[in-house]
């Protein structure tokens, strides 16, 4: 039989063989992005990333640098206000006015300060003379004894070496006290600082809430939600390792080494304890630190025997509060490993000096609450907190014009 060909379609012109054979050189297109390891396009992605995050950082320093003497007074009055907040919530709670509230908050922090600053001056006014006079002598017998055998040492070298180190202290005074922040301590600045730090804690104890609602305003609509439950997710880590340090660790540390010192018969053991107490507010080495001053000063009045003693128990009262109170009441109040709490405070103290030491452990608990709250959607993504609070507010100050309105109508009839 003869092999019919296929009938062609009209308007279509039939394929040439050479047409119809695939193609033996096919130009292949190169993607850089698929032909490169998944590990280095991981590493490519992450690295940008980090890059952002780490100017974004350098400019925030930098700009705490730049308003330090706005930004420190301001730190301190959030965390001021962490901590006696909830003076004014008990007030609140039993319907008395806020104002009321707040008043009590200050008159009890002023009267706490005024009581240990109290303590303080007296204690030293009535021995800081005689210390001086004793640490003197306890320098000259300490000469002394190096220059006998076994050791044998020239006194005039370990004078020359001591007035060199003590040279050098006075000259980075300002580098060791405040690190990268420079932050001055003029009588001028004090005074600027105290005064915003005053008007700053009673602003946001009156108007805390609607501070913050004000701020939050400023960001897009859509991200109301995540930052109010990232923002209230800190404030309540920073309130906890604020009345945790005080009320726990400060304490017990102030009262620990303080009771030392008065079995141990060494004297200004109150002016003690309350450096003890203040230094507890850096984590893990304000303690230790304002320890060794009670070490010394068992050492000019007491002797040797007695100061080693003294030293045992400021090391025991410290690894207590490190090992058991700083893990258990501090970490787990701001959600911070221990490592962390440690690396935050010497960041801290590297950065801004004793400054930056205090504020490092709230900051970073704040930060990792927030980060926290973010990664797991801790808010209703359909609710608009801002708008909430406006609304609550407009129907708070119309209910009140009402109760006006009927006031005066009451009074006319």
């Amino acid at each position: 039989m003869t092999e019919q060909s296929s009938p062609q379609v009209p308007g279509t012109e039939p394929l040439s063989e050479a047409a119809s054979l695939p193609n033996e050189n096919p130009v292949h297109t190169v993607n850089a992005a698929t032909e490169l390891p998944l590990g280095i396009r991981v590493a490519a992605a992450w690295a940008w990333r980090l890059v952002v995050i780490a100017i974004a950082v350098a400019g925030v320093i930098w700009l705490i640098m730049v308003l330090h003497n706005v930004v420190i007074p301001l730190v301190i009055a959030i965390l001021l206000t962490a901590l006696l907040y909830p003076i004014v919530a008990f007030f609140e709670r039993r319907g008395l006015p806020k104002g009321l509230g707040v008043a009590a908050a200050m008159l009890t922090l002023f009267a706490a300060i005024g009581l240990l600053v109290n303590l303080i001056v007296t204690q030293l006014r009535t021995g800081l003379d005689d210390v001086a006079v004793r640490s003197q002598t306890a320098w000259q017998k300490f000469l002394h004894w190096i220059e006998q055998p076994p050791l044998s040492l020239n006194s005039g070298q370990i004078d020359h070496f001591v007035q060199q180190l003590t040279g050098a202290i006075t000259s980075h005074q300002n580098e060791i006290l405040t690190g990268a922040l420079q932050f001055t301590t003029t009588a001028g600045h004090l005074l600027t600082g105290t005064l915003l730090v005053i008007f700053s804690l009673i602003f946001l104890l009156l108007d805390g809430k609607r501070v913050w609602y004000w701020v939050l305003g400023f960001l897009p609509k859509r991200a109301h939600a995540a930052v109010d439950a990232a923002g209230r997710a800190g404030w309540v880590s920073v309130g906890q390792f604020v009345r945790v340090q005080i009320f726990f660790v400060a304490i017990i540390n102030a009262v620990g080494i303080g009771l030392g010192a008065v079995m141990l018969g060494v004297p200004l053991p109150f002016a003690i304890g309350v450096l003890v107490f203040f230094g507890s507010f850096l984590p893990f080495i304000g303690a230790i630190s304002t320890g060794a001053v009670a070490v010394f000063i068992s050492l000019i009045y007491n002797g040797p025997v007695n100061a080693i003693i003294m030293l045992v128990i400021v090391i025991l009262v410290h690894q207590v509060e490190s090992h058991v109170l700083q893990p258990l009441l501090i970490g787990h109040a701001v959600s911070v490993h221990p490592l962390a709490v440690v690396l935050a405070v010497a960041t801290g103290l590297m950065v801004g000096g004793i400054v930056g030491a205090l504020f490092a452990v709230p900051v970073a608990a704040a930060l990792s609450s927030m980060v926290n709250s973010i990664t797991e959607r801790k808010w209703d993504p359909d609710q608009d907190p801002v708008a909430d609070y406006l609304r609550r507010q407009k129907t708070h100050r119309l209910a009140k014009q009402r109760a006006r309105s009927v006031s005066r109508m009451n009074r006319r009839g």
